[in-house]
Parts: structure tokens; C-alpha cells; sequence
């Protein structure tokens, strides 16, 4: 304990209401009108209090205001803060900012807790939410949450912990964030359930994570650093390491050991410009390698409710990242590809191919082949391209939101094959004959492209087998619920959820 206890009562001041004391309404009756907008039944309005004025409590009180609610902001110095916020919002001194509001939002940092307790007889019998997030440092030093702290300073209080995984940011930017969620947790049903509705109300999604011990789990989540991403971005980095040295060896290392041509200048960009697509390309057979796995194991056991593998469990849950990486290495691929011709050493090339064409007295170095192959090179790739940055949009949830699970699964199923299938006719078109050359094959490797076929094109094979009618009819049949006669049955984890790990095939 940081801080001394307040000592208060815990019987209610008269005036006030103890937390099961919920007989008025916390929101005022609203009307829709024809146009569409709302309009008051009665002409009370809510209150609300928020215990401090810094930068949160700022984008608080906007929000709260602009979903219809009076409020009240109690400031150490009310004079010099009042213009930082909106003029609706009445601005004065703590003692008379939680007199008139039974819901008051606690915007001050852990440290300033004890501070308050010199309102301990005005707070008691209200509703204290608090919005506080503690550093890494003060979550791990601290064996109490910030809420279950709030909550001992202040026993006659019901506190609630609601509205920190939300930024100051976001507070400001209307209903464009409606899918954000909001975990709320207390040990008094009904405040809890009058915060939700606040929460409601403001544009945002209540998530009820049970009573107040849960509030350190809470306090937690915005000190995590894309928790998700981990094993998706070691995935790619260790694709890119392995591709880059593979082109190191092929392209830079193979001409200064052979023919003592330095080609160390090629790493920066010409390297790099190679390596990029490569990972690119078999990140997005690895978004798609788990569902055909998923389907092989649900055709071989004859049932869909047998737990998968955890490796592929795991694998299955992380497609969105390992895709979205897919079209930043690919998004990265088009802008180098665009500033190769600005090089210098493109330059130098050209002129000394140039020099040789006078040089051998050839007036045209037409190449009809190379011509319609470059064309036709570059036409798949932007298209593929298109088609990756509509996957990468619609997996956004503000535009996943807007979509049916028809239209969502269409996208990330249907269109994300037909990208994958554009990346592959990109690759072999690139490739060409060279797989065939044996000058190609530097220091008895075979190209890189070679290389980056093999995944994909044991999806896209696998994927057609699929389609068969003996197979695709009886995979139909399991996922409907169908089950083969002595069908294993393995116990699923706790939370698990079969239509999480429902792959389309």
C-alpha cells in the first residue's frame, strides 16, 4: 500500500445513494425524429464528473458530451483549464464537480489517489470509474490493480474499471470507431451494467470481464506490445534472412569468387529488390497452407470435432498477420521495383550496352520474346498486388464490420486463392525458361524462384484436389455435422471455438 487508507464511514451521507440504491434511470428517454436524429423526451439530462482536466479527461468530457450527457469537471485549477475544454462543459474546483454527479470517472494517476480523500464524505455512495493505466514498471511492482486500490482509499465507493484500453484519440473521433471494444469489470452488478450503458452510449462495445479482481488482467492489455505478431514477424524475418543470404551467395558472393567482379554495390537494393517477393510470395501460401492441412485432417478423421494440433491451432489464429506482412514485403517489392531505373549503376548499364551496340555495329536489339514476357511480368504483378491490398483493407475491422460473413469469406477465401494464383503466374513468368539454363545455377544453386514454388504450389495442387466432386461433396458433409462411423473424438481445450478454426478450402 503506497498510500495511507481514508478513513470513512461506510454508512451513506444523507443526500446520497448507496450503490444498490438504483431506482432513477442514469439516461434520460430519447425520441428519434423523422430526419433520423434524437431528440429528448424529458429535459433532464444525465450528469457526469471526471476528476481531473489533463488530456484523457479533455477527450473524455468531449465524448461525453457529444452522447448527450452534462458534465462536470472538478480541476486543481479550474480557472486556467477551463478554456482547454468544450464550452458545454461546466469546469470547476473537485468539491462542487462531485456533488451533483452519481457517476464520476476517476482521470488521475495512481500516485494522486490519496489526494482525493479529502472528498471521501461527498463520493461516498456514488459510482467511481476509474480510466487509469499504470507503466510496465508499476504493473509489475504493484501486487494491486489501480482500480482495487481506487477501491480500498475508498470503501463506501463502488468502483468501476471501464474505458482504459481506449486512447485520447480515440475518444475524439466519433462513432468511426464503434467496433472498439470496452472491458468493464466491478463487483457490483448494476454500476457495472449503468457503466456499460454509458459505455453504449458513446459509441463504443461493453465487454463484461466479471468482478473487480479481474481489473489487473484488464489494466494489462494496453501494456501489451502486439501480442499476435510475434511469431508472425519472426516468421518473416526468418524468410528474409535465409532469401537475402541465398541471393547474396548467388548474385554477389558467386561473381567475386569466380570472375573477381566486385557486385557488392547490388546489396543495398538489387539483393534486397530480389528477397522481398520471395518472402512476400510464401507468406500468403503459408496464410493458406493451414486450411488445407485443416481440411486433409478433417477428411482423414471423418469429423469436424476433433481438436487440431496446437502447432496448427496456433497457426490458424495468426493467417491475418502472416498475410498483412505478405503485402508489406509486397507494397515494398513495387516501390523498389520502381526506383531500380533510378540508380546509378542502371545508368552506367545502359550506356555501356549502348556503347557495345556501336560498337558491333547493331542497330536493333529487338527481343520480341522478352518484350511480350517483361509485359505480361509486370501486368500479373500489379495484379496481384490489387488484389493482396483488397485483402489487406477488408481485414480491417472497421471494414470487416461493414461486410456479411458471405462477402468476408469470399474476399479472404475466394479472392485471396485467385491472389495467390496471380503471384504464382508473376513468378513463373519472371522464371521463364531460367530454371532450365545451367548457367543459372550458380554454385550448383538453383534460382531463388525455384525456391519460393514449392509451398505455393502444394497449396494450389492440394486445392484443386479439393475441388474434386468425391472430395469436395464428403468435406461438405462434415462440416454440415456428418461423422464417419468410429470417428475419433479428441477433448476440445477450454474456449474453444469450432468456428474459429474452420478453415475454406
Amino acid at each position: 500500500m503506497d498510500h495511507p487508507r481514508c478513513q470513512i464511514s461506510c454508512q451513506p451521507v444523507e443526500g446520497t445513494k448507496m450503490p444498490g440504491e438504483m431506482d432513477k434511470p442514469l439516461l434520460s428517454h430519447r425520441l428519434v425524429e423523422s430526419d433520423g436524429s434524437l431528440a429528448d423526451a424529458t429535459s433532464e439530462v444525465p450528469k457526469v464528473g471526471i476528476l481531473g482536466s489533463g488530456d484523457f479527461a479533455r477527450s473524455l468530457a468531449t465524448r461525453l458530451v457529444g452522447s448527450g450527457f452534462s458534465v462536470i469537471v472538478g480541476s486543481r485549477n479550474p480557472k486556467r483549464m477551463a478554456g482547454l475544454f468544450p464550452s458545454a462543459v461546466q469546469v470547476t474546483v473537485q468539491e462542487e464537480a462531485v456533488g451533483p454527479a452519481e457517476v464520476i470517472f476517476v482521470a488521475v494517476y495512481r500516485e494522486h489517489y490519496s489526494s482525493l480523500c479529502v472528498l471521501s464524505d461527498q463520493l461516498a455512495g456514488k459510482i467511481l470509474v476509474d480510466v487509469s493505466n499504470p507503466t510496465e514498471q508499476e504493473h509489475l511492482q504493484h501486487h494491486q490493480s489501480n482500480a482495487e486500490y481506487l477501491a480500498s482509499l475508498f470503501p463506501a465507493c463502488t468502483v468501476v474499471k471501464a474505458l482504459n484500453v481506449i486512447s485520447a484519440w480515440t475518444l475524439q473521433s466519433g462513432q468511426r470507431d464503434r467496433n472498439r471494444q470496452v472491458p468493464i469489470c466491478s463487483d457490483h452488478p448494476e454500476a457495472k451494467h449503468k457503466v456499460s450503458s454509458m459505455v453504449h452510449t458513446m459509441g463504443f462495445m461493453p465487454m463484461d470481464m466479471g468482478s473487480l479482481i479481474s481489473a489487473r488482467e484488464v489494466e494489462a492489455m494496453p501494456l501489451r506490445l502486439l501480442p499476435n505478431w510475434k511469431v508472425p514477424t519472426l516468421l518473416a524475418l526468418g524468410l528474409f534472412v535465409f532469401f537475402y543470404a541465398y541471393n547474396f551467395i548467388r548474385d554477389v558472393l558467386n561473381p567475386y569468387v569466380l570472375e573477381n567482379k566486385s557486385k557488392f554495390y547490388k546489396l543495398p537494393m538489387s539483393v534486397m529488390n530480389t528477397t522481398l517477393p520471395c518472402v512476400a510470395y510464401v507468406l500468403l501460401s503459408l496464410v493458406y497452407l493451414p486450411g488445407v492441412l485443416a481440411a486433409a485432417l478433417q477428411l482423414k478423421r471423418g469429423t469436424k470435432y476433433s481438436r487440431f494440433p496446437d502447432w496448427l491451432d496456433h497457426w490458424l489464429q495468426h493467417r491475418k498477420q502472416i498475410g498483412l506482412l505478405s503485402f508489406f514485403c509486397a507494397s515494398l517489392h513495387a516501390v523498389y521495383s520502381f526506383c531500380l531505373p533510378l540508380r546509378r549503376a542502371h545508368r552506367y548499364d545502359l550506356i555501356n550496352m549502348a556503347v557495345k551496340q556501336v560498337l558491333t555495329n547493331k542497330s536493333n536489339l529487338w527481343n520480341e520474346e522478352e518484350v511480350w514476357r517483361m509485359e505480361i511480368y509486370l501486368s500479373l504483378g500489379i495484379l496481384a498486388l490489387g488484389m493482396l491490398s483488397l485483402l489487406a483493407v477488408t481485414s480491417l475491422p472497421s471494414i470487416a464490420n461493414l461486410l456479411n460473413w458471405r462477402e468476408f469469406s469470399f474476399v479472404q477465401s475466394n479472392l485471396g486463392f485467385v491472389a495467390l494464383l496471380l503471384s504464382t503466374l508473376h513468378t513463373l513468368t519472371y522464371g521463364w525458361t531460367r530454371a532450365f539454363e545451367e548457367s543459372r545455377y550458380k554454385f550448383y544453386l538453383p534460382p531463388t524462384f525455384t525456391l519460393t514454388l514449392l509451398v505455393p504450389c502444394v497449396v494450389i495442387v492440394t486445392k484443386g484436389l479439393f475441388l474434386l466432386p468425391c472430395l469436395s461433396r464428403r468435406l461438405s458433409k462434415i462440416r454440415r455435422g456428418w461423422e464417419k462411423d468410429g470417428a475419433l473424438h479428441l477433448t476440445l481445450p477450454k474456449n474453444h471455438s469450432l468456428a474459429q478454426k474452420t478453415s475454406h478450402v
